[in-house]
């Protein structure tokens, strides 16, 4: 189940090259969309790296997947959320320590555009790339049993976002820049070695955060976000009657 792409993305010596980190857009077709209308009128982003989650507590599973594979600068790996719809959709077996969502995601792969299906289920989990000299690994979380489906499991449990604890979590890790995402607030610890960067779940916020990565003699890091109409994307949850909305609004966007 485990893939690794590995990559050798150079410049001429001097040049900087640049690009964005998104992660966790749980089926937020506004919020994805104001992020890459932004990255787009950059015009010097070269390309982008979606770091799992695309689907899955928002409700808008189709739209999400056409904007990123419609795509050719967009880079994906898979996400707990990603894989447990999938195991449904295929009839495998689902992770019990997603039994609070079952339902939603039920919902969620029954409205799955059949096409997305074979391309959801050919991404990694884990990229290696080397940038300009520098080695760079993105994947959603840390797995602690890289191989195992998604029903044992596989990543490992969120942990607080200190730097103590990233060393800890990715000591077995041999990069230069980590990126990562899966647990929703801002990790930034940009003057370590490695750095560790996680820009915040792109879809679950009062704004659509992302990062912008430079790349040359030196790595630069600039966390941005996108603003977009969340009331509008919220009321949608009512309207299309999603499952387990109440625990779902509640949890990942505060919403009493």
């Amino acid at each position: 189940m485990l893939k690794y792409v590995s990559e050798l993305i150079d410049k001429k010596e001097g040049e900087v090259l640049r690009f964005a980190v998104i992660t966790d857009i749980h089926g937020n077709a506004p919020a994805l969309r104001a992020v890459l209308h932004e990255i787009d009128r950059m015009r010097d982003i070269e390309h982008i790296y979606c770091l799992g989650d695309m689907i899955a507590i928002g409700p808008d599973t189709n739209e999400v997947l056409d904007m990123l594979f419609a795509r050719h600068d967009v880079t994906m790996v898979t996400g707990n959320h990603d894989e447990a719809v999938l195991a449904l959709v295929k009839g495998e077996m689902y992770p019990q320590s997603h039994a609070q969502t079952r339902e939603h995601h039920q919902w969620i792969a029954e409205r799955l555009n059949p096409m997305f299906i074979s391309k959801l289920a050919a991404l990694p989990r884990t990229m290696q790339q080397e940038i300009q000299g520098h080695r760079f690994l993105f994947l959603h979380y840390q797995l602690a049993k890289p191989d195992a489906p998604i029903s044992d499991d596989p990543f490992s449990p969120i942990v607080e976002p200190t730097l103590a604890n990233m060393r800890q979590l990715f000591a077995n890790c041999e990069a230069d820049c980590i990126c990562f995402g899966h647990h929703h607030p801002v990790h930034d610890f940009r003057s370590t070695s490695p750095m560790y960067i996680n820009p915040g779940a792109l879809g679950c916020g009062g704004v659509a955060p992302y990062a912008i990565v430079t790349v040359g003699a030196t790595i630069e890091v600039e966390l941005c976000a996108a603003i977009y109409e969340k009331k509008y994307f919220l009321a949608s949850y009512e309207r299309l009657e999603v499952p387990d909305r109440a625990f779902i609004l509640r949890v990942f966007h505060q919403v009493n």
